[in-house]
């Protein structure tokens, strides 16, 4: 199974991002949307699992939940905006990933067996910082590895 994995699009969904998600049997978008429009358009290429961003305080974005939690394969996977903002222990909790945003720092990790995923950020460019989305890739034995996509833009 191949996931993609976007965060922090705030309000533009670059037209570099949709032909990436082509083929991916569903898509996280990990908060900071800025416009339900972006969730309607990821919609037309897979179904959209999404939680609400530190931006995300008014209109339909705002009823977005602030985490949630997927079973894939077999596994849990925890998905948040800030990771600062996680208040239990993903390994005892018997999650196998967290996945996050916010610092717009793509990061692949793992602690405690547990891996921790940040696509960084496929919206407007922050801190000279790359654009990118990610894939969390969901093996049948339930193993689960991320991969980093720096999306081609325009400077």
């Amino acid at each position: 199974m191949k996931i993609g994995v976007v965060s922090d699009t705030h309000g533009l969904l670059r037209p570099e991002v949709l032909p990436a998600l082509e083929g991916v049997d569903s898509i996280l978008h990990l908060g900071d949307v800025g416009d339900v429009k972006i969730l309607d358009a990821l919609r037309k290429i897979a179904p959209v699992t999404a939680v609400r961003g530190n931006i995300d305080h008014s209109g339909p974005c705002s009823r977005l939940p602030e985490t949630e939690v997927l079973l894939l394969e077999g596994g849990y996977i925890y998905l948040l905006h800030d990771l600062g903002t996680l208040h239990l222990d993903p390994a005892s909790a018997k999650f196998s990933a967290v996945l996050y945003g916010h610092t717009h720092k793509p990061t692949i990790w793992r602690h405690k067996g547990v891996l921790y995923f940040n696509p960084g950020s496929c919206g407007p460019r922050r801190f000279n910082l790359a654009v990118t989305m990610g894939y969390l890739h969901v093996h049948a034995d339930g193993l689960l590895d991320a991969q980093i996509v720096d999306l081609e833009v325009p400077q």
